[in-house]
């Protein structure tokens, strides 16, 4: 028997929760924008001509009349609170994708309400009365129903993939929630190798597609062929399972605060057990005496332990007390602590594992389990921060495209990949990030520089590393090809001069990636 699952769409809710939060009509065209480009916008803006992407001026342009907020995901957290609440006196089982959009595991719910139809009746009339519209989808996998909530569709049992067969390719980047931030890109590069529809990338062998496409393929690629994934298992958080605590007297010892987080964090465990919900995402806030905050959102692929949690609040009042790795008074706190608050963001069902979707490739899944237990040891014995891991970042260089977060922790990236970056550096990226000193030369055997124009100030012959690098003895190669220099920064006050970058591949066939900052050269990384 095939599984259900439903997903409850509000159309356009950046753009209704802006007009909310401003009191404005509801057929008063409204544009959200972000980056100076539109993200959202009112059906009645998109009446006139207004579509995401455009730029400001440009909406403007066509609609003249059309109001223009900035977006604010918090806002639009806030303000789809009251319908979560609302779905979840219906149905307590529901995971929040994004703010306008949840979705249901259908099955039990719907032998309760009668058949899954009269369901979706009633999640209708229950947001209604909230005065919101919205859409319900109805399919076996989760991704499915989301694009079928966009068109009010129900697909029947087991027919997701003859239903994604003919939709367009872009649709599997059409909801961001459930999408890599990459996947705009590989879109496009199926579309420009002539695939158009999602039933024409799901024929492909999954052999071809795990070794042509970047990492994020595989998994469009099991989405394209409707194979079975997680099911909704996220629920409405009861502020009932919020433990909060006053520390009487104030804690300003590592020790005490350790035993004072392993009481707290059986009291929420607690709370959690008897509400039959685990938690995947906690946060963690203390407040001192003069009322320095400090908080922190922990982030599991698996549900907390009472352990974990204790280690967590640990690692987070210990980094705090003492002022972090690099022992930095200023990061300390100003006072002693005087509140511990530990809150539940997100909750599952009592039991439910998130394992990651890897590479795609068949891995002993006992290997992955033994690997992940020792990296939760060694973050055990040495802190917090001693085990991390990379997260895609923005930025223009190699470098800055990468965030290192503990492993645990929420995986936010310091800068927003999907920000524009002019002067980034193009693809390939290099595999290996190095940071090496190295003098570039002309044929005459003179230093290359980068003009203010942005050109080099001679040819490049050779490349060669500074004795101090070379162990006493200069190493110096030829240089077969070359493209660039490309400026990279176009803040030179910020940079402290001209930054360009280049590409050079050696005459022993190695490809390197360098930069020029400062009136000097460095190598930045190494293609393979």
């Amino acid at each position: 028997m095939s599984r259900r699952t439903l997903a409850l769409w509000c159309p356009d809710w950046p753009a209704m929760a802006a007009a909310a939060e401003s009191d404005l009509p509801s057929l008063h065209p409204v544009a959200v924008l972000s980056a100076n480009r539109v993200v959202a916008c009112s059906a009645s803006a998109r009446a006139v001509g207004v579509r995401r992407g455009m730029r400001k001026r440009q909406a403007q342009a066509v609609c003249p009349e059309m109001t223009v907020v900035t977006a604010d995901e918090g806002r639009d957290r806030r303000l789809f609170e009251p319908v979560v609440a609302a779905v979840a006196e219906l149905i307590p089982t529901l995971e929040v994708l994004r703010p306008g959009l949840v979705v249901i595991p259908g099955d039990r719910a719907a032998r309760y309400f009668g058949g899954i139809e009269t369901l979706a009746e009633e999640l209708v009339d229950v947001v209604s009365a909230c005065g919101i519209e919205s859409q319900v989808g109805i399919a076996d996998e989760v991704f499915t129903a989301v694009l079928a909530a966009r068109h009010g569709h129900q697909v029947p049992p087991g027919g997701d993939r003859a239903y994604l067969a003919d939709r367009p390719i872009a649709d599997l980047a059409l909801e961001p929630s459930l999408a890599d931030p990459s996947r705009t890109e590989l879109v496009d590069l199926l579309r420009r190798l002539g695939i158009s529809t999602i039933g024409a990338f799901a024929d492909m062998d999954i052999t071809d597609v795990a070794t042509r496409f970047a990492r994020d393929a595989v998994v469009a690629h099991r989405l394209a062929n409707a194979l079975p994934g997680r099911v909704p298992s996220g629920r409405y958080v009861p502020t009932e399972l919020t433990v909060d605590h006053a520390c009487d007297p104030p804690v300003d010892r590592i020790d005490v605060a350790a035993f004072i987080g392993r009481t707290l964090a059986e009291r929420l465990h607690r709370r959690l057990r008897d509400a039959a919900v685990a938690c995947t995402r906690l946060t963690i806030e203390a407040t001192t005496e003069r009322g320095q905050h400090h908080s922190r959102t922990w982030h599991c692929a698996q549900p907390l332990t009472p352990e974990s949690t204790a280690d967590r609040i640990r690692w987070q009042l210990e980094g705090w007390l003492t002022g972090g790795r690099r022992g930095r008074t200023q990061d300390r706190p100003d006072s002693p602590i005087v509140r511990l608050r530990l809150e539940p963001v997100e909750v599952v069902e009592a039991g439910a594992l998130h394992h990651q979707i890897s590479d795609g490739r068949a891995d002993d899944p006992d290997t992955e389990e033994r690997a992940r237990r020792s990296l939760v040891r060694i973050q055990g014995l040495l802190g917090g921060d001693a085990v991390r891991i990379p997260v895609l970042s923005g930025g223009r260089g190699p470098a800055e495209r990468i965030t290192m977060v503990a492993l645990g922790d929420e995986p936010t990236p310091q800068r927003d990949p999907s920000a524009p970056w002019p002067g980034s550096l193009p693809q390939p990226t290099p595999a290996v990030l190095v940071e090496t000193a190295i003098c570039v030369l002309d044929a005459s055997g003179g230093p290359v520089t980068v003009t203010e124009r942005g050109a080099f100030s001679a040819e490049p012959v050779t490349v060669r590393l500074p004795e101090s690098a070379g162990r006493g003895r200069p190493a110096c190669w030829g240089l077969s090809w070359w493209a660039g220099p490309w400026p990279a920064d176009l803040d030179r006050s910020a940079a402290g001069g001209l930054v360009a970058r280049a590409q050079v591949l050696l005459d022993d066939s190695r490809a390197l990636l360098l930069c020029y900052r400062g009136g000097e050269w460095i190598v930045e990384g190494v293609y393979e």
